[in-house]
């Protein structure tokens, strides 16, 4: 059973079968957001998703980056992503058709980041993630 179901752009369903939301900043306590902060942060949630998914490819959405006008420090300037970072597994139907589609699914686990701790669904969800190529990133398996 699915938490929720995303509508791609490309018109293809998807289902949202795990998710974790953390806070893109928490936890962080000395410096600032800065490109170097948040490429670790990336890494890490990119590693922690291949760990928890070995079998599915993972796709990152490239977050969206805010510059405001504040001191720059040692590390560059201020660089600030949305608040809250998303881990979600998904599933859907088969990309080949030649499989059986009792037998087989397409998967991919995708991060992504967003402002606030809703759960996405349906056509309800950030527009990048709606616009991942599933066709491209998604590999089928063998239930």
């Amino acid at each position: 059973m699915s938490l929720t179901r995303l509508v791609l752009m490309s018109g293809r369903s998807i289902d949202l079968s795990e998710l974790r939301l953390s806070s893109t900043y928490g936890g962080m306590l000395e410096g600032y957001p800065c490109k170097l902060v948040n490429e670790m942060k990336i890494k890490g949630l990119l590693r922690a998703a291949e760990e928890a998914h070995p079998a599915t490819p993972v796709h990152l959405v490239p977050p969206p980056r805010d510059y405001p006008d504040q001191y720059a420090g040692a590390f560059g300037p201020v660089e600030v992503m949305p608040a809250v970072a998303c881990v979600g597994a998904f599933r859907s139907t088969a990309l080949d058709r030649g499989h059986d589609p009792i037998l087989y699914r397409s998967a991919l686990t995708i991060v992504w980041f967003q402002p606030t701790p809703h759960v996405p669904s349906e056509c309800d969800a950030e527009e990048a993630l709606r616009e991942v190529p599933w066709e491209e990133l998604a590999r089928d398996y063998e239930l």
